[in-house]
């Protein structure tokens, strides 16, 4: 039975990537040889694309002297002959050290090999020579090697440090190699690589470990990884290397635009296969976004145009091999846990901090705002709290005001007055029914007369109204509105248009998603921000169901849900990541939604994430939120997005305001992304 294109992660740009720690002995190549051999089929099995193994491994690394002599130099070239024949059968490209000479020369090189081919020999170009390197006492530089060939095993193939290496069978995977000390150099020849269209930057390692070099590794890799918009991949040499002098580690990384993605265990004394699937139609969406790195291009002299690619097949696996890197459930929530405080402290001052410049620019005597006793309401007037702490101002310099309308519950209406008590604001309320009442009867609607009719008339009759109250309260007490609308709610249009919750002074939550300011309000309430009696009453709306309570109760006592008619704001928030972050197509997004959500038990939650809340979806759900996202993003909203009033961004996951991060038209059609969302998900 066939498996549906859709279940393939290289039908999404994925390229499965591994480091490999191999056992080695020292100076003894037939057993290194052997060792590289049963780390690629090992490799093979696991469906790598690509396996990036240390630097000298087929003799070791640490042999001094031995690699000038002449019987080694054979043996190693015996080897190499050896591999490229089994690899004929293998799925991955296998990146090998080895010692090979050139013209009266030594060079510290990498080989490519696929499928029985060599396909290009890359030498090192940076050369330690200092404290326990020694290495230009063996080795000639290949800094300024290009456009050359070499000779090994009879046959010529493509050398230098110029060399791009393309996949014919998966698009986007191209692969560019540097050695060890080269990344320690100012100026790395990835950087060069990169720019000449490399997605994926790979690194053969033989790095003895001392304290504090792991972290220096890490730091390099992802630091090489962001600049460059590009995966990076480093093996070091591991347990077999001569321990004469130094000690090793095989320390295996994986990264992606600075994402680390996977790493081996390090001091393992058995083989070590880091797998990792790298995105690389990501990386190059990425590059789309960045002029600077085309500018970069530019100056550098168009590297593309005279770098040589080395053109090559391999084997890929079919159907449903699975996806093998961290997805984030939450995108928009930080999910380190060791610098988790730090990031929501982070986070939350954003806003604060934009509200207080605003404070100060407008000069004015109050803020006011509607407290509903809902999420966004709930985390807007904690971030103004804060900011007049921050200003040495009252709290009474706020002014709250809960509105209750047709369907508003006791519960919400409750907390609302518990907020803004323990919070200490000043803090009224104004029952908007008389009101909404007279504009219903006045303009004759059905339910003026007696009918149940719950329409979108009715609703906006009482957000619009909550509104107007809000501007003309600002207008009598020399103050500004605050406005309490989310990211996600702009995202789908989920708001009320001009006078209604669209509209502000400014607004503090623009730039956070509904997810985000769950977990804010969460952190909050449990790092003692505001004190015992605030916490009780956010972790109390925390556990209340989101509603915009505008339709009275059921018979069956149901108050109206927001999720349920507009979708879990958790799928949403994914989607809306995926989407205006990356410009990811649809199919792309239900794959990843897939792997993230459709078991609760795997992966990993964000801290403190409440159990019972841990859901999982399957595909059918989430194809159909998906499709519903998509008509309500692109074809519905854009125009409530086109005149959303002042806030702070807040996550590099993007924001939706015009004079930032999305701009769009408001008359724009969801066809194409219909189409390939019924085309490309089953």
């Amino acid at each position: 039975m066939s498996v549906h294109p859709f279940y393939s992660a290289h039908e999404h740009g994925f390229v499965r990537v591994a480091t490999s720690t191999p056992q080695v002995r020292t100076a003894d190549v037939a057993f290194n040889r052997d060792a590289v051999l049963t780390e690629a089929r090992r490799a093979h099995a696991a469906h790598v694309d690509l396996l990036v193994f240390p630097e000298l491994c087929l003799s070791s690394y640490a042999i001094d002297d031995l690699h000038l002599q002449a019987a080694m130099i054979e043996a190693v070239e015996a080897a190499v002959a050896e591999i490229v024949r089994e690899s004929a059968d293998l799925s991955p490209v296998l990146l090998v050290g080895a010692a090979l000479p050139h013209k009266g020369r030594l060079y510290n090189c990498a080989l490519a090999i696929a499928q029985g081919r060599l396909l290009g020999v890359v030498p090192k170009s940076y050369l330690p020579n200092y404290r326990e390197f020694y290495e230009k006492r063996w080795f000639a530089s290949g800094k300024t090697i290009q456009g050359q060939t070499i000779r090994v095993n009879g046959q010529d193939v493509p050398f230098g440090i110029d060399l791009v290496f393309a996949s014919e069978v998966l698009p986007n995977f191209r692969f560019f190699i540097e050695i060890c000390e080269d990344i320690w150099a100012a100026t790395p020849p990835s950087s060069l690589g990169a720019l000449a269209g490399a997605t994926v930057l790979c690194n053969l390692s033989a790095s003895n470990i001392v304290i504090g070099k792991s972290d220096e590794r890490h730091l390099l890799c992802r630091s090489q990884s962001a600049r460059a918009a590009a995966a990076y991949i480093y093996s070091a040499a591991g347990h077999g290397e001569s321990t004469t002098d130094l000690a090793w580690d095989g320390q295996g990384l994986i990264y992606e635009l600075g994402d680390l993605l996977a790493e081996s265990e390090r001091f393992s004394l058995h083989p070590e296969l880091c797998v990792a699937d790298i995105d690389v139609d990501r990386i190059v969406m990425d590059r789309m976004r960045l002029p600077t790195f085309n500018d970069a291009a530019d100056v550098a002299g168009r590297p593309e145009e005279t770098f040589r690619t080395v053109p090559f097949r391999h084997a890929p696996a079919g159907g449903d091999i699975g996806l093998i890197r961290p997805i984030s459930r939450f995108p928009f929530v930080p999910s380190r846990a060791d610098k988790l405080d730090a990031d929501c402290y982070e986070a939350f001052n954003i806003q604060v901090d934009g509200l207080m410049r605003r404070i100060e620019a407008t000069g004015a005597k109050s803020m006011v705002i509607g407290i509903s006793g809902g999420l966004d309401s709930t985390h807007a007037l904690i971030v103004a709290a804060r900011a007049c702490d921050r200003l040495g101002l009252p709290r009474a310099f706020i002014r709250g005001y809960t509105m209750p309308g047709f369907a508003t519950s006791e519960g919400t209406r409750s907390n609302a007055w518990k907020l803004m008590e323990a919070v200490g604001i000043t803090a009224e309320e104004i029952d908007i029914r008389p009101a909404a009442t007279t504009m219903l009867e006045g303009i004759g609607h059905a339910f003026s007369q007696g009918e149940p009719v719950y329409d979108v008339t009715f609703e906006n009759v009482q957000a619009g109204l909550r509104t107007d109250y809000l501007f003309r309260l600002a207008n009598q007490h020399d103050g500004f509105v605050i406005g309490t609308g989310d990211l996600s709610e702009l995202a789908l249009g989920w708001c009320t248009y001009g006078v209604g919750d669209q509209m502000s002074h400014y607004t503090v939550n623009a730039g956070v998603p509904k997810t985000l300011i769950q977990y804010l309000i969460r952190w909050c309430a449990t790092t003692d921000q505001f004190g015992a009696e605030t916490e009780a009453v956010l972790l109390s709306i925390l556990d209340t169901e989101i509603s915009p309570e505008l339709v009275p109760a059921g018979e069956d006592g149901a108050i109206q849900s927001t999720e349920a008619k507009i979708g879990p704001y958790e799928l949403n928030d994914f989607f809306l990541h995926h989407i205006v972050r990356f410009g990811q197509k649809p199919s792309k997004v239900a794959f990843l939604a897939l792997h993230a959500w459709r078991e609760a038990a795997a992966g990993s939650w964000p801290a403190g994430f409440p159990e019972e809340r841990k859901n999982e979806y399957d595909l059918a759900t989430i194809r159909s939120w998906l499709e519903k996202f998509l008509r309500r993003f692109f074809a519905f909203s854009q125009f409530k997005r086109s005149a959303i009033p002042n806030g702070p961004k807040v996550s590099s996951g993007g924001a939706l305001s015009p004079r930032g991060d999305w701009r769009a038209p408001s008359d724009a059609s969801a066809a194409v992304w219909l189409a390939e969302l019924e085309a490309r998900v089953p």
